[in-house]
């Protein structure tokens, strides 16, 4: 019998709020066992070996993924391959993370004996705390759940999750023990746009060869010809000294046309905008974007030392993939 529009909906909807109230009830077993298992992992001089068979393995790959994005060193050993010659991985100074529901699978029971043998503290992450895993576990992280959210009751799929968000929440709490920094996060996410956004500098974006300006007293003409060859739609204005007076955006120009100057009796110092936004070349690219997101503006003037170096345009942030 084919299932209606309207039962599938409300299934799908079931299944969204048991596995938050499957999270959610995971804030009943924070506690002492939590702060000693952070402990343990935070003094500990080797790295996290995080374990598990099925969809568990599965949950483990993306812990370590965090662990080791967010300072924890960690790697991931697939319960089947370590009793087949994977146990190697296992050094004298790790802790082992043990990932089961119910803590009772083969494999387990025979992994969890050989890393005990082997003088590491194993970690388990389980919802039967009645089974082999946490009995044989030095620590017991619980994330119980009553029961997975399809009908029958079978597929991992709260427990999965409960396990994902736990991991997570070890990821987290770690990470501010250890005083985790934008710096540092920056320094492991390098290729993604969260990195770039903590490492790119405008002198990393911006195009040095390029220049623009004109004088105060130079003409309109030459001052549109300026604004076309360098291919950023604007100039800055400069005075005899080189200081920073004004810039001259291609809108400049639209708006001197559309009032009807005569443009042989202006100068750039007509039709220029005084006091530009401006930033220091070694500032962070994104706060150019926020400049020019916030004024509504596509170009930046870049300062060193308070002398006029260039300008950055929104096009050199945007290819870089900032945002």
């Amino acid at each position: 019998m084919k299932n209606s529009d309207f039962e599938i909906l409300g299934l799908a909807r079931r299944v969204i709020s048991q596995e938050a109230e499957s999270v959610a009830n995971l804030t009943n077993y924070i506690d002492e066992s939590f702060l000693e298992v952070i402990d343990l992992i935070f003094n500990s001089k080797g790295r996290l070996i995080v374990t598990g068979i099925g969809k568990s393995a599965i949950i483990g790959t993306k812990i370590v993924a965090t662990m080791n994005s967010t300072g924890t060193p960690a790697i991931f050993m697939h319960a089947a391959d370590a009793i087949h010659g994977d146990l190697g991985i296992v050094q004298p100074d790790d802790v082992v993370l043990c990932i089961s529901k119910s803590g009772n699978t083969p494999e387990i029971k025979v992994l969890v004996p050989l890393i005990a043998r082997m003088g590491n503290k194993i970690i388990a992450m389980v919802s039967n705390v009645d089974s082999f895993l946490a009995q044989h576990a030095d620590y017991v992280i619980r994330a119980t759940v009553e029961k997975e959210s399809d009908p029958n009751n079978l597929a991992p799929t709260s427990s999965t999750t409960t396990q994902l968000v736990m991991g997570d929440a070890l990821a987290v709490c770690l990470l501010q023990m250890r005083g985790f920094s934008q710096e540092q996060f920056a320094k492991y996410h390098p290729g993604g746009s969260l990195g770039k956004r903590l490492y790119l500098r405008v002198s990393d974006v911006m195009d040095m060869n390029l220049r623009p300006f004109v004088g105060m007293n130079e003409n309109i003409q030459n001052t549109i010809i300026n604004i076309s060859q360098n291919r950023l739609g604007a100039t800055v204005v400069l005075d005899k000294n080189g200081d920073l007076r004004g810039i001259i955006t291609d809108g400049d120009v639209r708006r001197m046309v559309e009032k009807g100057q005569d443009m042989k009796q202006l100068a750039a110092q007509d039709i220029m905008s005084p006091k530009p936004k401006q930033i220091d070349i070694n500032d962070m690219a994104v706060n150019a974007f926020d400049i020019m997101q916030k004024n509504k503006i596509t170009s930046v003037v870049v300062m060193k030392e308070g002398r006029y170096v260039g300008l950055v345009h929104i096009h050199d942030i945007l290819r870089e993939g900032i945002v």
